[in-house]
């Protein structure tokens, strides 16, 4: 399930749905819009660039429910965003976000095993040459 951040603001609407009543603090004392997540930008939480990303972890750094958003996160299994000073993609908590668009060449190579140089002649030559070579 996904949640929108403006759903989060409608009161008890989080406690009801997916049970955050914890992470998102009581609303008759307006404590939870004191939380870091609930007076900067929302889109800082699901941003694409690593220092906005960044940015929000640190806003989570002093929060006095990171430990419990963290939690309900993992429960979750939240598809993406800073959810408890951690970023979030697929349900997992990753390092950093991967840049849009193919792998760099390096990054492929450093993945794949390492090739002899003559293995790797011989897999570069057609089938009918590679017969010849071996006889």
């Amino acid at each position: 399930m996904s949640v929108l951040f403006s759903e989060l603001l409608v009161p008890g609407w989080a406690d009801e749905k997916i049970g955050l009543d914890a992470v998102t603090g009581t609303y008759s004392d307006g404590s939870s819009f004191n939380l870091p997540c609930h007076t900067s930008d929302p889109e800082l939480y699901f941003s694409e660039d690593e220092l906005e990303v960044a940015q929000a972890k640190s806003l989570c750094g002093g929060c006095p429910v990171r430990a419990q958003c963290l939690e309900g996160a993992l429960s979750r299994q939240e598809p993406a965003g800073v959810w408890g000073g951690e970023l979030f993609e697929d349900g997992r908590i990753i390092a950093k976000k991967r840049k849009a668009g193919r792998p760099s060449l390096k990054d492929i190579a450093a993945r794949e095993p390492q090739v002899a140089e003559g293995e790797l002649i011989e897999l570069t030559l057609a089938p009918k040459q590679r017969d010849e070579s071996a006889a």
